[in-house]
């Protein structure tokens, strides 16, 4: 009787033991990757914003609804937002839109027509089109409201950023990753590594479309993450 017993309490810890043993494997394989945490000040975050606004548009007003000459759509804001008229998809990620619902989710005032649900497509089906608007009412409304809520767009763009940073560090390979954290951390640190990620995010993109590559490389944040190499400067920046 005592021995079966006994053999009944080891078998009891030896269950213990699995079960404990498959959480907590579970737990490290399930478990996401830290993430850095950006911060800037109010002030530094308007500093990032002139900054992106001049390097992009030299602080132009007009620039602020701009369509490039070959491109198949319009570029909008401070960090020039893709905005695709009906019809057009192409290798580049969308972003007007997103700016356009983060605005709405915080109750900023826009244009009655740009605040339809969902977000209209680009009203100009081409670059004619758009330039035989230069004078409309909607062109001059759309500028103007784009340059009073140049502080909600660099709020988009830090957001855009750190929401993209989980997702990076999710795709480099396994063997990369704590790397990549790393130089991600020592970015982070310094309010000019913060606009680094800021500005290529916006402008490179995350580097995770198979659609936005050109003759088979990515120029993302992610490919650039991985170029870099330890001991080539002094500081993660300069690498950057």
């Amino acid at each position: 009787m005592l021995l079966r017993e006994s053999s009944v309490h080891k078998w009891l810890v030896v269950g213990l033991i699995v079960a404990i043993l498959t959480v907590v494997l579970v737990d490290q394989l399930t478990r996401k990757p830290a993430v850095p945490a950006l911060a800037l000040s109010e002030q530094q975050l308007k500093w990032v914003g002139q900054q992106i606004f001049r390097n992009e548009c030299a602080g132009r007003y007009d620039c602020l609804v701009h369509w490039n000459q070959g491109e198949a759509f319009p570029s909008l804001g401070i960090g020039h937002f893709i905005w695709y008229p009906e019809g057009v998809n192409e290798r580049f990620v969308e972003s007007f839109p997103d700016l356009i619902r983060f605005m709405k989710a915080r109750a900023v005032a826009m244009p009655d027509w740009l605040a339809d649900d969902p977000v209209p497509d680009a009203p100009w089906p081409d670059q004619n089109a758009f330039i035989e608007a230069a004078g409309s009412q909607r062109l001059a409304e759309l500028r103007a409201f784009l340059d009073r809520t140049k502080a909600v767009q660099v709020a988009f763009i830090f957001k855009r950023a750190e929401q993209s940073l989980h997702r990076v560090i999710e795709a480099v390979p396994d063997d990369q990753r704590d790397t990549v954290t790393a130089h991600i951390t020592e970015l982070s640190k310094r309010p000019g590594g913060v606009y680094a990620l800021m500005d290529y995010v916006n402008f490179k993109g995350e580097g995770l479309s198979s659609q936005e590559v050109y003759r088979g490389q990515g120029w993302g944040l992610r490919q650039v993450l991985l170029e870099m190499e330890p001991g080539k400067a002094d500081t993660a920046l300069e690498r950057f």
